[in-house]
């Protein structure tokens, strides 16, 4: 079965073994990706928690994708990322050269300790981890990386399996930084710890002048992506990487 936007049409969904993988069955049949291609997965955790998304789904009324994202990351992951694998790394790995963890403010003091408080240490890690020492820059204006520093973390980002990058992409490109993403593709920080560095400046604002209702709906479904893309590479395991 192809994915698509359609009413509920099916009673059963179950995780079962498919060649050298598994796959998610509904009544029996296997599912496809959006592109038609099979939903082969390399091990039975995320199989299993794919197929539960499915079958919470309401048992009369429309499948809601949005409502499963583990779903949406391996279809992108088989369909997008395994036949633009080099554009994908290219544009994760690009994140490195301005990434929020290296842009602080000059005031008020407050928000520059808080700031310092919290991503100094993750690109000290960083720095450890994949030998890439990134250099801050105060304000907005742009500040070059080393083309050993952007090396080193793209190095890193093409380490990753399709089905890895996909969840690395997603979280990259939601928080604007491509040292949190790694932080929490390598459990260095959990989805809530993640959430409150990449919005640190947001909200230290929210603490002065209040949340609007834009700015919680936001917040909603970024915490939403953080825990999906977290949880998805939980359940990748060792499959995450080549």
């Amino acid at each position: 079965m192809a994915v698509g936007t359609v009413k509920r049409f099916y009673r059963t969904a179950t995780a079962q073994p498919a060649g050298a993988g598994f796959d998610v069955r509904l009544d029996g049949r296997p599912i496809r990706t959006p592109a038609g291609r099979p939903l082969l997965l390399p091990g039975e955790a995320l199989a299993a928690a794919i197929a539960q998304e499915w079958a919470e789904q309401p048992e009369k009324g429309e499948i809601r994708p949005l409502e499963m994202p583990l779903m949406r990351l391996a279809a992108t992951g088989l369909d997008r990322v395994a036949t633009q694998r080099a554009a994908v790394i290219d544009n994760t790995a690009k994140y490195a050269g301005a990434d929020l963890l290296c842009y602080r403010a000059e005031t008020p003091t407050e928000l520059v300790v808080r700031q310092a408080r919290a991503w100094q240490p993750l690109l000290d890690w960083a720095a450890e981890r994949y030998g890439a020492r990134l250099v801050l820059a105060e304000g907005i204006r742009h500040q070059a990386q080393s083309p050993a520093a952007l090396a080193a973390l793209a190095e890193a980002v093409a380490a990753y399996s399709d089905l890895g990058l996909s969840a690395l992409f997603n979280l990259t490109t939601a928080m604007g930084s491509l040292v949190l993403a790694l932080a929490v593709a390598e459990a260095r920080l959990d989805p809530a710890a993640a959430f409150e560095a990449a919005e640190l400046d947001a909200l230290f604002e929210i603490e002065k002048w209040g949340e609007d209702t834009e700015a919680t709906a936001r917040h909603r479904t970024l915490r939403r992506d953080i825990e999906a893309g977290a949880r998805f590479l939980d359940l990748l395991g060792a499959a995450r990487f080549l």
